[in-house]
């Protein structure tokens, strides 16, 4: 039996994950979803769009979507939707998980890779985080579980953004994309977003592409001089940075991103690592770094294969994979980004620059 798709949806309080919710759940797309819910959600979905409102865990929604509370663990509940679904007493084809306002994803994602039965039965498809422009500055200042879901996120969406000015939604996208240059982001109305931006984005999957904002990679070059330098290492700004927006912004309030705990940084080299070195030096920074390390992924050339290696990880959990074959006249770069909190970047660079050839 094909994997069911899994999704978290994640966001800040009243960022709109219901109103999200609810369109995907009523919009006629023909599809079939199990939304699981932390039960001690401050918005649960409301009533009216319930068929019933009973003790059951679980309850059958009017267009065929199911919904259920989190009572105890979620690996228990995954694994109990799916035998229900394997003994035809459900149908749903995917399952989105709405965790509450301030969890962190990471022991969520975690589930679908440490627990085998769920492994089995699930495909992690993508952490989609929603952020609320009217109140984001003031959530990423104040809150640590905020920052992180953006460094979690493989898509963002930015809600409430007609409330505020188009230059605080400027510097707002500015300073996520130093958080997590992964993630598109993109600016929703009251959830009014098509589902095939919501649905199978692959977040997960081991691909050979390391979508980064190209932008991320240029737009600030030339606050530093770093031209003939392989690394791109500058992108957070330090004390010295000159960014405009740095220098003018405080009469708002906001503290600037370069203040916030979750960053992101990008190695590039066009040396091939050597396997062995790299295994080992990754190994043991997941082990030392991994609570801290939140999303981690890069396309890389390996000495000894004619294949790009990919890898991943979320935390602790790394996984790798050879992609396709480096293509005829492909320049050999490999490329990784890192998105974590207070991560060392000085011993990470310097580690990966000892792991090359």
């Amino acid at each position: 039996m094909s994997l069911i798709p899994a999704t978290i949806l994640t966001g800040f309080l009243g960022s709109g994950k219901t109103t999200l919710l609810k369109r995907v759940l009523t919009e006629a797309h023909g599809q079939k979803i199990a939304v699981v819910e932390n039960e001690f959600g401050e918005e649960n979905i409301d009533n009216d769009i319930l068929v019933s409102d009973t003790q059951e865990n679980i309850i059958q929604m009017s267009n065929g979507c199911i919904c259920c509370t989190i009572r105890d663990d979620l690996r228990a509940t995954l694994a109990d939707l799916a035998q229900k679904k394997r003994k035809g007493e459900l149908d749903f084809e995917r399952v989105v998980i709405e965790t509450t306002g301030l969890a962190d994803p990471g022991p969520v994602a975690q589930t679908f890779f440490m627990d085998d039965e769920v492994a089995e039965q699930y495909l992690l498809d993508s952490i989609l985080t929603l952020v609320d422009a009217k109140h984001a500055a003031q959530q990423l200042n104040d809150r640590q579980e905020a920052r992180r879901q953006v460094g979690f996120a493989d898509q963002i969406f930015i809600s409430k953004a007609d409330l505020v000015s188009k230059d605080e939604v400027d510097a707002l996208i500015h300073r996520l994309k130093h958080m997590n240059p992964r993630a598109p982001m993109r600016t929703v109305h009251f959830g009014d977003v098509a589902i095939k931006e919501v649905f199978d984005l692959r977040g997960f999957n081991l691909n050979a592409k390391l979508d980064i904002d190209p932008d991320f990679l240029t737009v600030d070059d030339h606050a530093h001089d770093h031209g003939h330098d392989h690394h791109d290492h500058d992108h957070e700004h330090g004390e010295h940075c000159n960014h405009p927006s740095h220098q003018h912004g405080h009469a708002h309030g906001h503290h600037h991103h370069h203040d916030d705990d979750v960053k992101s940084f990008v190695y590039r080299s066009d040396r091939a690592f050597d396997p062995a070195k790299l295994e080992d030096f990754l190994g043991a920074v997941v082990q030392v770094y991994g609570p801290k390390m939140l999303r981690y992924k890069g396309v890389l050339n390996m000495k000894g294969t004619d294949r790009k290696v990919i890898f991943q990880g979320v935390h602790q959990l790394m996984g790798s994979d050879l992609g396709p074959a480096w293509a005829e006249g492909e320049a050999r770069t490999s490329k990784m980004v890192f998105i974590g909190i207070d991560l060392p970047k000085d011993i990470l660079v310097q580690g990966l620059d000892q792991s090359l050839v």
